[in-house]
């Protein structure tokens, strides 16, 4: 661990917490003699072309930067058809020996209801704004809950507890990046035009269940009606208009771009990459703990951030690759 980061936990938002005192920006050191190559890689072509990105929802944040709705134009790119799973990360995990950011920390923020008993007994601290995030000593990817969990029957569900860092990493090995957040919107929408859905505007169509979020009373109670509690396979529920699955709820994915709420309001429109610095980098999709009570983030032009050190269990994220 840099001995410039703290190792105690900081405030943080309900969607995703924050470490207190990341080095911004500075990606881990990772030594990697040539790239590697995922096993199965199934990506989805994603056409590019001019969308209508942003949105006025009156479900919306506009403190988040969510509208104006602009004009965006994006290229034609391949795109993961699923978040990266723990099988895929144990992958890149066993071909580079990589150590994640929480396993160098030495902690990670789990979700209060998934700790254990004898895991509370590891208890670090609680982040600032959201009680219900405790930072339990020993939780990485490989050990979610904490150190007396693993993956079992989970390789197929979305890693977690993934910096931004860490999927930078991921992605120099498997030869593939971050998409940028307009490459995120834009293939999440699946063809459709201002949708508040990549499927359209009803979050359950004829009581169908299309993704995994809180259901019940947040934080105490979830009924678990969509079939989860905790993350669902990443292949789980059908697919949007693109072929990928759960680009909404799951788990929050992180995009390349430093995040501000303002940038985009004068900002470029071809390919935008977002502004040059910042303290926090995009994410984008709401995770299996959003509610609309309190985080109606799982709409398509949500938006949200983090530092790039840190990590939760409901962080992952999906690969890109040009063409």
């Amino acid at each position: 661990m840099d001995e410039t980061m703290t190792e105690q936990p900081g405030k943080g938002g309900c969607c995703t917490p924050a470490r207190a005192g990341g080095v911004v920006g500075r990606a881990p050191v990772t030594v990697l003699e040539r790239p590697g190559q995922r096993t199965r890689p199934d990506m989805a072509t994603i056409p590019g072309g001019e969308f209508l990105m942003g949105t006025d929802d009156r479900e919306g944040f506009p403190e988040d930067g969510e509208g104006p709705i602009r004009s965006v134009r994006v290229r034609q790119f391949l795109m993961d058809r699923r978040a990266v799973t723990n099988a895929q990360f144990g992958e890149f995990v066993r071909a580079t020996h990589y150590k994640t950011e929480a396993e160098r920390f030495g902690w990670s923020y789990v979700f209060h209801q998934f700790v254990s008993p004898r895991a509370r007994q590891r208890l670090m601290g609680v982040s600032g704004q959201a009680r219900w995030w405790l930072a339990i000593k020993g939780a990485n990817w490989n050990h979610p809950e904490g150190p007396d969990s693993n993956l079992r029957q989970r390789d197929n569900h979305p890693v977690i507890h993934v910096s931004w860092n860490d999927a930078q990493a991921y992605c120099a090995w498997a030869g593939t990046r971050l998409p940028t957040e307009a490459e995120w919107e834009f293939a999440a929408r699946g063809g459709l035009e201002q949708r508040r859905y990549p499927w359209g505007d009803d979050l359950t169509p004829d009581g169908v269940f299309m993704c995994n979020t809180w259901q019940g009373r947040f934080p105490e109670v979830n009924t678990g009606e969509d079939g989860y509690a905790g993350t669902a396979p990443a292949g789980a529920f059908q697919p949007n208009g693109y072929g990928l699955y759960n680009v909404v709820g799951n788990v929050w994915e992180w995009c390349a771009d430093w995040f501000s709420p303002t940038f985009h309001v004068a900002g470029p429109r071809d390919n935008p990459v977002g502004p040059n610095t910042g303290q926090s980098r995009v994410v984008r999709g709401g995770s299996y703990l959003c509610h609309k009570s309190y985080c109606n983030r799982y709409r398509v032009a949500a938006r949200s951030a983090n530092t790039p050190d840190s990590s939760a269990g409901n962080l992952g994220f999906r690969c890109v690759r040009d063409l």
